[in-house]
Parts: structure tokens; sequence; C-alpha cells
């Protein structure tokens, strides 16, 4: 049995970008359960244990057989050592497109737990829908309730590309749309943050994939929401506007640079019908936008160009356009070239867990094979996801390209703007909450 990708899940395949979840465990698992979880799961999602095959031009996703089907992988380990290695582990072509792993300390008290999917079959909603369904199973598992059975190995339900789920176009609208966009981008080239390479402990030429992070907590959030509100924009502009100031102080030369902000789009809720969270398909385009920035650039004033452009694009319906002028991109990278990357899942809940076993620790970090370190200069890319009302942003990169030190101190003076942010007097009708001692937490 097989499926055929669509064009823009063809784009995926070379990209070799996957979506990595991972769960800290305090308390007692158990294994066996966990790994019928994943089993059920894999049956119901065909996507999950399938590889991806060439024919001809094209690609298809084939069934994998029984014996080839992924299962959980259980091992004793640290968990920093662990997470490391899952994070730098690929999922090649013509393999399993996901990967379930358990970790545990000696003492059996501890756990990781790390789930790995294919971007060619799932995006950010996804993958997070699908962390949680596990434990849910996991849960009904170990509590004893009753659950439904999984689906047929031989009949598999493929799930619809989202490109055939768009609303009707006129192809001449299309193209005139795709003309536009190439016009945009002729006239405004993004500059891009250059690798620190030649820098003193600068980047490791053998290059694997790190992650610096930066996490908010509850009450930081919830202020940082606040000023949002307040000041009529979102928290994802804040955070971009944050992202743009720290590139622009890492380019040289004095006055305004063009920037480029790149915005997943989720098309989930704007497709008739919606689409819901658990369907295994990449449901996503992208908005980018370019912005004149200097040194002196107010980061507010970036947020509200942010966010009034982003509103616009998808008030006049182009997050479709986007999507279908997706399979142009090999021909004209510059339809997605920009400065910095912000992805934002907005406020999700963390997995529900039986009594005796809690989360201390939820993660989501997109990882890839190919960073092109040759390349010089690169966008930094920020993922960022609030699992139970705690903002976090993660910062994967290559140690090719950008230095952990270089991406440290990317890392602190985001935060640092965002502590600004939390801390603003906005122009708001609703009463401000009195400052109080900043708390920003990074890994």
């Amino acid at each position: 049995m097989h499926r055929a990708l669509c064009p823009v899940e063809t784009l995926y395949v070379g990209q070799r970008s996957r979506a990595v979840l991972s769960c800290s465990l305090r308390g007692p698992v158990d294994a066996a359960a966990l790994a019928a979880a994943f089993d059920a799961l894999t049956s119901t999602h065909p996507t999950l244990r399938s590889r991806i095959e060439q024919v001809g031009t094209d690609h298809v996703l084939r069934l994998l057989a029984e014996d080839e089907r992924p299962r959980l992988t259980v091992r004793t380990g640290d968990e920093e050592e662990a997470y490391a290695a899952e994070l730098n582990r690929p999922l090649p072509v013509g393999g399993p497109l996901s990967r379930a792993v358990l970790v545990s300390a000696p003492d059996g008290e501890s756990h990781l737990f790390v789930l790995v999917v294919d971007h060619t079959v799932t995006d950010g909603h996804s993958s997070i829908a699908l962390h949680n369904a596990l434990w849910d199973r996991y849960r009904a598992l170990v509590d004893g309730e009753h659950t439904d059975g999984t689906a047929e190995a031989g009949l598999p339900s493929w799930p619809q590309p989202v490109s055939r789920l768009l609303p009707a176009a006129d192809e001449a609208d299309t193209a005139k749309y795709l003309d536009g966009r190439l016009e945009e981008t002729r006239r405004h080239p993004v500059a891009l943050v250059p690798y620190d390479t030649a820098a003193e402990g600068g980047a490791d030429a053998a290059g694997h994939i790190e992650v610096r992070r930066l996490t908010l907590d509850a009450d930081l959030t919830s202020r940082l929401r606040a000023t949002a509100r307040a000041c009529g924009v979102s928290v994802h502009a804040l955070v971009a506007a944050s992202l743009l100031a720290a590139a622009r102080r890492r380019l040289d030369g004095h006055g305004p640079r063009e920037l480029g902000c790149l915005s997943p789009v989720d098309l989930r809720s704007r497709l008739s019908p919606p689409l819901p969270a658990s369907a295994m398909v990449p449901a996503v385009t992208t908005h980018l936008q370019t912005l004149a920035v200097s040194e002196t650039s107010e980061p507010l004033e970036l947020a509200r160009a942010v966010h009034a452009r982003l509103s616009d694009f998808l008030a006049r319906g182009h997050h479709f356009h986007e999507v279908r002028i997706t399979p142009e991109i090999p021909r004209h990278p510059a339809l997605q070239m920009a400065t910095v990357i912000a992805t934002n899942m907005g406020v999700v809940p963390g997995p529900r867990l039986p009594s005796g076993l809690r989360a201390v620790d939820v993660r989501l970090v997109p990882a890839r094979e190919h960073y092109f370190p040759r390349a010089g200069r690169s966008p930094v890319m920020a993922c960022v996801v609030s699992f139970e009302g705690r903002l976090s942003i993660e910062f994967p990169h290559s140690t090719a390209c950008f230095s952990p030190s270089f991406m440290r101190a990317f890392r602190d003076d985001v935060r640092a703007g965002l502590l600004r942010f939390t801390t603003a007097t906005a122009t708001a009708t609703e009463p401000q909450p009195e400052p109080q001692p900043a708390r920003a937490v990074s890994g």
C-alpha cells in the first residue's frame, strides 16, 4: 500500500527535517504499556509506519513490512546525553518516518521520552497532538480503561495532503501572486546573520546539532501576553521584534538594513472544514516580510509592523496562494529567505499522565540534516511554544555554523528584549500589573 506525496510534501523530503518531541518524567513508567501505546498509534496513523520511496521523478509513502515498523526502544542512560543523541540521530529516507525512545536512569524514577517524526508527514501541531495522544493511550492502559481498537494494518486510511484541501483558485490569480512575490524578493533582498566560524573558540568544523533554550515562567509569560494585548499585537510579534533586533546587532554597518522575518502559518483552522490536529500531514505555510531595521529601531514599532503585515496577509487569503506557489521554492529560494525564522505553536497542553507520574519538562525542537556551513551565513531559527502557560523558545543550530557561545549570546539578547516587554508601560486601557523582579530561566 502506498500514497503519493503532493509537490508541497515532496519539498520536505530533501530538507530531511524532523520534529523532536521530548518529555522529562519523574515516577514509575510501565515500558510495556508505553510500547503498546506507541504500537497503537502507528497502527492508527499509517504515515508513522511508512517509508519514503522514489518512483521515477515522484515520491510516495509506502507501508513498512511488519518486522520493519518502528517500535519503542527502551534503554538506561543519562538524560542529557540521550537527548543530544536523539536530536542528532536522523530519520533517513527509506527508513521509518517515526521513532520513539524511552531512556531511564538506573534508579528507574527519572526518564526521558523522545518522539521523533519526519516533517514530511507532520507539523508542530500534529506532532504535539500525537505526543499527547500517546500519553492518553498509555494512561488508559495503566489505569485499566477501555480503549478503542486500532486500525487494521493492511487497510490504512491515508490522510489527504493539505494542498488538495485548499479552496478553488484561478490559475491566473496564483501566477499574478507569484510574480508579485518574486518582484518583492528582487526589490528587498534580505541580510543574513554571518556564521562565527572565524571567531576565537568558533564553530565546530565537523558539526552537530545543539539547542540553546530560553524559557519564561508563568508570571513572566502572563505579563508578556498582557503587554501584547495592551499594545494591540500578538506575542508572536513581540518575539519576532526581539529576534530582529538581536539579528541586526550582529550585522555590520550603520543605519537600516533589510531584514526578513519568516513566520510559519497554521492552515488547519483556516481550511473549510477545519483540519484536526490529529491529521498527520504538514498543514503549514509561511509568511515572509522584510523590514528596514537599524540599531536604534524601536522594538515595539517593529512588533506592530510584523503584526500588521501578518494580519493583512491572512485577511487577504494569501496564505492559500503561498501554499500553491510552494513548488516554486527550489527554483526561487529567495521566496523563503529570511534573517530570522519565528515559529509559534501558541499555548498548548502538556500530556495527561496517570497518578504517580509527572512531566517536569516538555519540549518541541525542529532539527534537520543539512545546515550548509559552506554558505557562510543563514537564518536564525527560533521555535516558540507555550506548554502549560510557560513560554519556551528553542534555538536549534549546527555547531558547524554557529558556535554554542554565539548562540548563547543571541539567546540572552532575545531574552533581554522580551524582559523589557514584560515591564513595558503600554498605552493600555486595562490596568497594568506592578513591576516585579524579572525571572527568566534558560538552558
